[in-house]
């Protein structure tokens, strides 16, 4: 497979109407046939439950005996039949509403998929944990590597095709998954007023159209190492704010080809990346997965709410839930990242 362009093969019949501006991904391009992979037998994602089979015992019959009757009545979920709070989701979200306390714009809210790495050796980092943790933000010696190769890249891109034409049961039958592709062009130049940032100039490869120009701010990142799984994550909020486009030249450019995912308020961005490497001269292609809560305006609005007694529970709980399905969309994803180089 040529890595310079996105995945050969035809799409799937069931996913012709599936763009996001209601074309079917090959209208008037001839490029969009390039999207989707040919559909495969539907399998469940790894998070399913394995099918239990029964433990033959010498004479061939189960040597468990027979299942044990079913509880009188439901159990409750605890002494205080309430469910304990789930830290990791409420860490999240604590760590989120302070980034964008005082905030009332230009708020991004993202996940990237990738590795973990041992500054110093390049590896993947180790720790003596079992399952998922949140490191401490500023841990020394761990950098974030989003880059991925091109089969991880293609397994992803079949995973989300599969959910568009075969959606899970009771799954999107009222928020159908909405599909777009774009070519984009990155210029960057040096801000006059702020020297340690970059203004970005984002523009449509196929219209000319300036997409968008902002100076992007990092505000915190928070990495999530996971031990049992091929693959990481790290959460990033950022400012992106607005500016007007400069002239001359700029410093750096980037093209993406980008395919967008996008149900109920996240969208899932999958992106092949060309430009120039910063250790040398030679152009790189790199391979990213990134996961948004949009809009950011909805995000910011629950955040003023949130927890307020005085408001009604949906506008209360709101920003954790947006949090919850954001954290869950993001876990899926790195469960189902097969293997990872």
């Amino acid at each position: 497979m040529d890595d310079e362009q996105m995945y050969s093969e035809q799409p799937p019949s069931e996913a012709e109407d599936s763009s996001a501006d209601g074309r079917a991904p090959g209208d008037d391009d001839d490029d969009e046939e390039l999207d989707f992979l040919p559909r495969r037998a539907s399998r469940s994602l790894s998070d399913a439950s394995p099918t239990l089979q029964g433990l033959p015992s010498a004479n061939g019959h189960d040597a468990r005996g027979p299942p044990p009757p079913a509880p009188s009545v439901p159990l409750a979920l605890s002494i205080l039949n309430v469910e304990p709070l789930d830290e990791f989701i409420r860490e999240v979200a604590d760590w989120i509403a302070y980034h964008l306390k005082g905030r009332t714009d230009c708020v991004e809210v993202e996940a990237k998929i990738g590795v973990l790495k041992d500054r110093n050796t390049g590896d993947r980092i180790r720790m003596p944990t079992l399952v998922e943790t949140i490191l401490q933000p500023g841990t020394p010696d761990i950098i974030f590597e989003s880059n991925m190769t091109s089969d991880q890249h293609r397994h992803f891109n079949l995973l989300l095709n599969e959910l568009m034409v075969s959606p899970p049961p009771g799954g999107q039958t009222s928020s159908p998954i909405q599909y777009s592709h774009h070519y984009l062009l990155d210029s960057f130049y040096k801000s006059d007023a702020h020297p340690r940032d970059k203004v970005r100039v984002t523009t449509d490869e196929k219209t000319r159209q300036v997409v968008q120009c902002v100076r992007k701010v990092k505000l915190g990142d928070l990495n999530i190492y996971s031990p049992k799984r091929h693959a990481d994550w790290r959460i990033s909020v950022n400012l992106e704010i607005p500016e007007k486009v400069p002239t001359g030249p700029p410093i750096r450019t980037r093209r993406k080809n980008r395919m967008s995912y996008t149900h109920q308020h996240t969208q899932i961005d999958l992106t092949q990346v060309t430009q120039e490497s910063d250790r040398t001269a030679h152009t790189e292609l790199l391979h990213e997965l990134e996961v948004e809560i949009i809009p950011s305006s909805l995000l910011l609005s629950y955040a003023a709410y949130r927890g307020d007694e005085l408001v009604g529970q949906r506008e209360r709980d709101g920003f954790d839930e947006l949090i919850r399905v954001f954290v869950n969309n993001a876990r899926i994803l790195v469960r189902n990242s097969g293997s990872w180089s």
